[in-house]
């Protein structure tokens, strides 16, 4: 009980209580606009959180996260493309309940679905949390080398339509982590000399570059306003009736997106699509998914945000982010000198309960200004793109150059923001270079580390747990050929009739 002693008593800083609702309207805004995701929103504001304490930082870009993540059923529901690919389930059911006139209701219980999702998952995390952090105070080299592998080749295999532009993009990743001094014998490795490059590539600018910069280039080409306006929303009310017939779709989607979640590379959009198809088998004669059935809505939204939480598991206990979002919020808490990790926990006990706590006031704070704010998002959802790509990348700029008002940031940041969009068009996914610039140093050097204390011996490698942990690394590359081959073959058959 003493830590959450500690996270009260860090929470009641009056920056700390500030930071909740201004994260939530500001991930609500960023998520309300297709395109602008979760993870180009909590990258765009990351370089404000250096001069922040950890938890105030923290609070703020979890307020994005979990308030981009809800506001993304917004266009998902009027416009039928989803704000950030976490609501891309809730299009299904979402945008024809619009069409019938529906969309105030739609979006009245896309809000309590996200919020009812997010308060039960986040009573999970603090559940979960501490016990594996526990846990994993066992763990020595060996075991966190075969955790890293695990993420990089969850990630590698989940991220794109194509399993080996998955491997090539973390491989781009694992390249950019290896510039900089060597971890181990302290020589300089791939600097070229250039005394900017000796120190490594800094995270913040390749985050903001990567994500921010690349999805503005790339909604700049396109120019034309792509959206179009609802003309009537309909009633926003829901009553004692739909709480009873949605609650059961709703406590069942919270835990199929929560341990989703907790699977590294497992996303809400994922958690959200697997709550849905169980859902959907599920149904009851008179539902009818796929025409406007709120059972539907309220999968997809529950699951997404529950599935948040569940990601933040192997966060904070582990040091090894759950998906992309995590990996943001991982690079945050490195940057501001915090290990995430099992030793966390007793560590920083304030900075993880009163977070834990904070998401709480976060949740109730998205309600309060969700629904007094449904109408206004609205609006936020019609801002022209040609307007609002040139603010991002002006955005991109100014807190690139903040975080050490070094020029080279601004220049990294350009150059990944190039790279991000060369990826892109060339449908390479970029969560996989994140995660393996984030993740592969740590595989690296516990893997040497390893080496030193076996006497160059492999041996280790076969202990019991780590070689559990390699052999469900191997198994989620051959479960993911092996699905990969099945999709490819009906629709090969289709090119060749």
């Amino acid at each position: 009980m003493s830590g959450w002693y500690e996270g009260l008593s860090a929470l009641m800083d009056l920056s700390v209580l500030v930071m909740i609702p201004l994260g939530v309207v500001l991930g609500i805004a960023v998520g309300a606009i297709p395109g602008l995701s979760a993870t180009v929103g909590m990258a765009m504001f990351l370089p404000f959180t250096f001069t922040l304490d950890p938890l105030t930082g923290l609070v703020l870009l979890l307020g994005i996260y979990n308030g981009a993540c809800y506001a993304g059923a917004i266009p998902a529901v009027l416009l039928r493309t989803p704000g950030t690919p976490s609501s891309a389930a809730t299009t299904l059911d979402g945008y024809p309940m619009a069409q019938k006139g529906q969309a105030g209701q739609a979006l009245t219980i896309s809000l309590v679905a996200s919020v009812a999702g997010g308060l039960i998952g986040t009573l999970l995390l603090s559940l979960f949390a501490p016990a594996l952090a526990r846990y994993a105070l066992s763990f020595g080299t060996p075991e966190y080398f075969a955790i890293a592998i695990l993420a990089l080749t969850i990630i590698a295999s989940v991220g794109g339509g194509s399993m080996a532009k998955g491997f090539v993009s973390a491989f781009i990743g694992l390249t950019i982590a290896s510039i900089g001094f060597d971890p181990i014998a302290g020589f300089p490795r791939l600097s070229f000399d250039n005394t900017s490059l000796s120190g490594g590539i800094s995270l913040i600018p390749m985050l903001v570059g990567i994500f921010g910069v690349s999805e503005a280039l790339i909604q700049l080409e396109r120019v034309s306003n792509m959206h179009e306006r609802m003309t009537a929303l309909g009633s926003f009310r829901m009553g004692a009736g739909w709480v009873k017939r949605l609650g059961p779709t709703m406590m069942g989607s919270t835990l199929v997106g929560f341990f989703s979640g907790m699977l590294p590379g497992v996303g809400g959009d994922i958690g959200g699509y697997l709550a849905y198809n169980e859902t959907k088998r599920l149904a009851k004669p008179g539902d009818r998914f796929g025409e406007g059935e709120p059972k539907g809505v309220v999968a997809a939204e529950a699951a997404n945000n529950a599935s948040n939480m569940g990601s933040l598991i192997p966060t904070l206990a582990l040091g090894v982010p759950g998906n992309t979002q995590s990996a943001v919020l991982l690079g945050a808490l490195l940057i501001a000198g915090v290990q995430p990790g099992p030793g966390l926990f007793a560590a920083a006990p304030e900075l993880v309960f009163g977070s834990f706590l904070a998401m709480t006031l976060a949740y109730a704070c998205m309600l309060a200004i969700g629904l007094l704010g449904i109408r206004l998002w609205v609006r936020v959802v019609q801002i022209p793109a040609v307007y609002l790509w040139p603010l991002v990348l002006v955005f991109s700029v100014v807190g690139s150059y903040a975080v050490r008002n070094e020029p080279f940031d601004v220049l990294v940041m350009l150059m990944a923001g190039v790279l991000g969009y060369l990826m892109t068009k060339a449908n390479y996914p970029v969560a996989p270079l994140l995660i393996a610039a984030i993740v592969g140093p740590i595989a690296e050097e516990n893997f040497r580390r390893s080496m030193i204390l076996n006497e160059g011996s492999l041996t280790w490698l076969f202990q019991p747990l780590t070689a559990t942990i390699l052999l469900l690394a191997a198994a989620s590359v051959v479960f993911t050929f092996v699905r990969h081959r099945k999709t490819q073959r009906p629709a090969r058959a289709d090119e060749a009739s």
